[in-house]
């Protein structure tokens, strides 16, 4: 059973009216700016696209691990009021989109006027990019003895079953490695840029957790994102490109707990997948649609395996033909359905997935780099290893 987000009256309508990002820099690169710099930039920088002083901001929304909180982001913006935060629990990444559902409920509801999603990652500034899990109980009690250490040892376990019940093979992840990086290539904020990939550079790679190559893991990098929401009766008054959001869901699957992230004791028939079933039959709910509208999409790709799951989970393919899908070139651009448009997190930045909320809005108003024509609806997708997860569908501006 689904549980979809009101119906709200057209001036309730949350939609997204500015994105920005601060620069991108592989790990350590902006070992010299402090985390908080990042983040007050990219808000800033999404403030200045919707032709919004940021002052104006007065909720703010984040997910797990995002270490600068609301009350410090507020004053450091010099914004008089904050009057809605929260944050996903949790979830690295499978939060994603689950801070904007927050920005949005808080904007429909009244409790904020503009809400701003953010996310902040700065390695150089004191931060350790998984540190944070080996606090964790089931970690040390149930995934530590056997030596999974990692998220690239947990999550390959996981695909390395879909590979055998769905006859995927490397040279899919081979295919979806490469089109990222392609299509980074077009994408002037892309830290990959300027760094093409052929598929025989992909298997000189070594094996980092069998069947994860190098290239088939996401980029270690220092940046911020934003995203900022209001209602569509302000965004009316303001001269900026607003995306309604049509749908935005959170869900995990029944006894799916921490999944690989944590007792790896998911139910058996859910083992290879990325516990995406629940989340993506409510957002197709609120939304109104079903997977046959989506023009182009924006996959949690952490890993490169997380991708084929995706398409079956979210019912962009059938069960079992994730291989022959990407075979047949749709996730190219120019393709049926094109992924990671702007690079992804393998070849634009691994911001936790908030880069491709920003790239979907792009997309939703037509002014991205690297353009589909004619997007109607754009899917967002976050999470891939771990037990809770979110997804937005966007309309077009």
């Amino acid at each position: 059973m689904t549980f979809p987000m009101p119906h709200w009256p057209r001036h309730l309508q949350p939609v997204i009216v500015g994105v920005g990002e601060s620069e991108y820099r592989k790990r350590g690169g902006h070992s010299d700016t402090p985390e908080l710099t990042l983040c007050l930039d990219a808000i800033h920088n999404a403030a200045n696209d919707a032709g919004l002083d940021a002052r104006e901001l007065d909720g703010f929304s984040s997910f797990g691990f995002e270490k600068n909180e609301p009350a410090v982001v507020q004053t450091a913006l010099a914004a008089p009021a904050q009057r809605f935060s929260s944050i996903v629990w949790g979830a690295g990444g499978g939060g994603c989109s689950g801070s904007v559902m927050l920005a949005a409920m808080a904007v429909a509801t009244g409790q904020s006027r503009f809400a701003v999603a953010y996310r902040s990652i700065c390695q150089g500034d004191g931060q350790q990019r998984y540190g944070q899990f080996r606090d964790r109980p089931l970690w040390g009690s149930y995934v530590g003895p056997y030596a999974l250490m990692s998220p690239g040892m947990m999550t390959a376990l996981t695909y390395r079953r879909f590979m055998h019940e769905r006859g995927t093979g490397p040279g899919h992840l081979a295919e979806i490695a490469t089109n990222s990086r392609a299509n980074a290539q077009s994408n002037p904020r892309a830290v990959m840029r300027g760094k093409p990939l052929s598929k025989d550079e992909y298997f000189a790679s070594r094996m980092i957790a069998d069947p994860f190559r190098l290239y088939d893991c996401c980029l270690e990098t220092d940046g911020a994102c934003a995203v900022i929401v209001t209602t569509r009766e302000l965004a009316d008054k303001m001269n900026c490109a607003a995306v309604p959001i049509l749908g935005a869901a959170q869900a995990s699957g029944e006894r799916w707990s921490l999944g690989p992230m944590g007792s790896h004791n998911m139910p058996l028939a859910d083992y290879p997948t990325i516990n995406s079933r629940e989340v993506a039959k409510a957002v197709y709910a609120q939304a109104g649609l079903t997977p046959a509208d989506i023009d182009v999409a924006q996959l949690y790709d952490a890993f490169s395996g997380l991708i084929p799951m995706a398409l079956e989970d979210y019912g962009l393919c059938e069960e079992g033909s994730a291989a022959d899908m990407i075979d047949s070139g749709a996730l190219r651009q120019g393709g049926r359905l094109p992924v990671n448009t702007a690079g992804g997190m393998h070849s634009e930045a691994y911001l936790h997935g908030l880069n491709l909320v920003i790239e979907a809005v792009r997309q939703a108003r037509g002014d991205a780099v690297l353009q589909v024509p004619k997007v109607r609806h754009s899917l967002v997708t976050s999470g891939g290893g771990g037990g809770h997860k979110s997804a937005l569908i966007l309309g077009a501006a």
